[in-house]
């Protein structure tokens, strides 16, 4: 019988140096929006104002939890955690997504409520803040748009700052809305925007990091479409116990045990296919595999498990 588990590289595709310093930047800026946010709602009174600090702070505790896992993600593998922190980030993003489902609720509630009632709102303040909140959300998007595609951490953080910066926008329409015509309804409604920009992104980030909790097959994947590549191979009689899932966003595993003949046992034939194997797996397939765990084995080994498993 004979085992491998080949990998390319380290276990992150991006620098975790550099993700660090982007989210260290990113969290200062929006840790000042809520500070300002925070006085220009007391002084408005705006529901949409509100609205966006809670959102902005979701956002600073969410790029705070982000920076810390990425600062975890640093810390090198061990015989009692083989692969490092690597699920960090990914526990990260639900607990962000948890928080922004709760927020945007509040918001969408609060804002049908004010929509019967609604309070007088100081529209200049309104308009400044709100437009501080904006250029600072926009220097947030600029840092973290470089590392958005690395990992769901990073995603997470990026779709976070990208949606308060709409926010802001909202709080600004809502301020000259109320400015000009005198409707006050305009800041609930601008509450409610900000609740539909939270909820289903909220959602979505609460969908990826379930997908990889629950080990769900990697998006792209077909294990059908796997099994049938490698059994095309020559000498290939059979795959079983075929499994792939990720460990974090941005670590894609597969596993498999292959039957081939006993008589590529007697000389070094299998360890050929071995490495046909591990080909066929890197260039066949859109995800890209950076730790394949293959198993070798003859069919007499193979009815061996078979019987192991039927009596156990």
């Amino acid at each position: 019988m004979t085992a491998s588990h080949a990998h390319g590289h380290g276990h992150n595709h991006a620098s975790p140096d550099t993700a660090r310093t982007r989210l260290a930047i990113a969290f200062g800026l929006t840790a000042l929006i809520v500070l300002a946010q925070a006085v220009g709602s007391v002084v408005t009174g705006s529901l949409a104002l509100l609205t966006d600090t809670a959102h902005a702070l979701v956002d600073a505790s969410g790029l705070l939890v982000a920076l810390i896992a990425a600062t975890m993600l640093l810390r090198p593998a061990s015989p009692t955690r083989t692969w490092g922190f690597a699920r960090i980030e990914v526990l990260a993003a639900l607990a962000q997504a948890t928080l922004l489902i709760i927020v945007g609720t509040y918001t969408a509630i609060e804002g049908v409520r004010r929509l019967a009632a609604p309070p007088e709102i100081a529209s200049t303040e309104l308009l400044v803040f709100g437009a501080v909140g904006l250029a600072v959300n926009l220097v947030a998007i600029l840092v973290l748009a470089g590392g958005k595609d690395t990992s769901l951490n990073m995603k997470a953080a990026f779709l976070e700052v990208a949606n308060d910066a709409l926010g802001s926008l909202g709080v600004i329409v809502a301020a000259l809305v109320i400015r000009y015509t005198g409707f006050q309804q305009a800041d609930a409604l601008a509450g409610l925007f900000i609740a539909a920009l939270i909820v289903p992104r909220a959602v979505r980030i609460l969908r990826d990091t379930l997908r990889i909790l629950m080990e769900y097959t990697p998006e792209g994947v077909d294990l059908d479409e796997v099994r049938e590549h490698l059994l095309a191979l020559e000498h290939v009689q059979d795959v079983h116990d075929l499994h792939a899932s990720s460990v974090g966003s941005s670590l894609p595993i597969i596993s498999a045990h292959v039957v081939v003949a006993e008589e590529c046992f007697g000389s070094a034939h299998a360890m050929e296919i071995l490495e046909e194997v591990h080909e066929c797996v890197r260039s066949h397939f859109p995800v890209a595999f950076e730790h394949a765990t293959i198993q070798m084995e003859s069919p007499t080994v193979q009815a061996r498990e078979a019987a192991r498993t039927l009596h156990a």
